[in-house]
């Protein structure tokens, strides 16, 4: 057989192999649209967006409990099926009256003279925001070094207990006895999130069952100190209250005396500053950020995981005692009772999961759920809507915020990287097939 022919049947035994043209964007590079579509899908399918969608959800599900109270909506549910009409316009107007309230109530009320009555709800709003922010950014520095600090309640109430008794017991300037108030509630709340810290690290105790145990022990502290002349007590009264913070420790009115927004706000502001540059800039913060993430490769690398845990619960306890320190310095025209925590302390904890643990996360976190504080107050007295839905709305925010994956299940929104990993298995079933 000639060599001529041996090649031929050589060529016609072997496999073709057809050209595949490339697919993809062309060898110049993306297309602006192809760039525009990925910019837009990483914003859709991020964490953030999924905290934004969860908020949604919660206010959709409140419109329907409030209404399934209305009593019009329940009167024209009896004939529903003769006029649906009257119960979709009843349950439309009950809802919407109801949010409007809110809105007028937290952000902007058109219906005040002035522009001071205009602006007045916003203020109330970063009122309550005040000490949920501050008391928020605690928590989430707690988180991002893996620790879960339940016990801001505490650290709140040892913080304002410093904080009172520096403010009535001293007879100081305003630019002397006001810092040294403050920076007394901050001790305070280091201090008993020191004792958790230090446990933890000595130890190995949890810092879920030391922050819920030492809750119970500074409320049965300061009740005792309150109850207790000489202590906390005021002067001369029976009854389970300090005295009154002196005017050279008390907060300054932010925009004068006609609103109650106070300079705690700037504190607020610039421990969100502080916080933010803690935990992006510097050593210490990679090592939180380090030690949250995996705390047996950060000891690998020489990080010493005792003593950042140690740091994380003193820096998260300062920064609850800020909150402490503004409830009785800012808010209060009497004396304060073992109830000057006012549920933030557990309230901090859903504002920082919904912030994600970043600070400006918290931030706006903190102003939302000041908003609703605001205006659910506006809402029961317009509309007779139960403040319970408040509770309600925040209840509904943590249980959403705590599940991502039912949120991006109800949206259809594809977890970060879905797309890539789906790729990379196509693309490892197609090599094994072709070998």
């Amino acid at each position: 057989m000639s060599d001529s022919t041996t090649q031929a049947a050589q060529d016609a035994a072997a496999p073709t192999t057809q050209a595949v043209p490339p697919s993809g964007p062309p060898a110049g590079g993306e297309s602006r649209g192809d760039r525009t579509s990925g910019i837009l899908r990483e914003i859709v399918s991020s964490n953030a967006m999924v905290s934004v969608l969860a908020v949604v959800l919660a206010l959709v599900l409140s419109g329907i409990l409030i209404a399934a109270t209305d009593p019009t909506v329940q009167s024209t549910a009896g004939y529903f099926f003769a006029r649906p009409s009257d119960l979709l316009s009843a349950a439309w107007k009950s809802v919407s009256l109801a949010y409007s309230s809110i809105f007028q109530g937290a952000i902007v009320n058109f219906q005040a003279t002035d522009f001071a009555g205009a602006i007045r709800p916003l203020t109330e709003t970063l009122n309550y925001a005040m000490p949920l922010i501050v008391a928020g950014l605690g928590v989430a520095m707690s988180f991002r070094a893996g620790m879960f600090n339940i016990g801001g309640q505490g650290q709140i109430l040892i913080g304002a207990a410093f904080a009172g008794w520096v403010g009535f017991s001293f007879q100081l300037p305003l630019a002397v006895h006001l810092p040294l108030a403050v920076l007394a509630g901050i001790a305070g709340g280091a201090a008993w999130g020191f004792l958790v810290g230090f446990l933890k690290a000595r130890t190995g105790a949890h810092e879920v069952i030391l922050t819920i145990m030492l809750n119970y022990v500074a409320l049965y502290l300061l009740s005792f100190m309150l109850r207790t002349p000489g202590l906390l007590q005021a002067p001369g009264s029976s009854n389970p209250q300090s005295p009154a913070t002196l005017p050279s420790a008390t907060l300054p009115k932010l925009l004068g005396p006609t609103f109650n927004l106070n300079i705690g706000f700037l504190l607020v502001i610039a421990a969100t500053i502080f916080c933010s540059w803690l935990l992006n800039r510097s050593s210490l913060g990679f090592r939180f950020r380090a030690v949250g993430e995996n705390p047996h490769a950060a000891r690998t690398a020489g990080i010493n995981v005792k003593n950042v845990y140690v740091y994380a619960m003193v820096i998260s306890g300062a920064l609850v005692g800020i909150a402490g320190a503004t409830q009785v310095l800012g808010t209060l025209t009497t004396g304060f009772s073992s109830g000057i925590d006012a549920g933030i302390g557990f309230d901090a904890i859903t504002v920082a999961l919904l912030g994600r643990s970043r600070p400006w996360g918290v931030f706006g976190a903190g102003i939302l759920f000041g908003a609703l504080k605001a205006g659910g107050y506006a809402m029961q007295a317009a509309n007779g809507v139960p403040i319970d839905i408040v509770l309600v709305v925040q209840s509904l925010i943590v249980l959403f915020v705590a599940a991502p994956p039912l949120v991006r299940t109800i949206f259809r929104i594809q977890t970060p990287g879905a797309g890539v990993r789906r790729v990379r298995r196509a693309s490892s079933k197609t090599a094994v097939v072709t070998k």
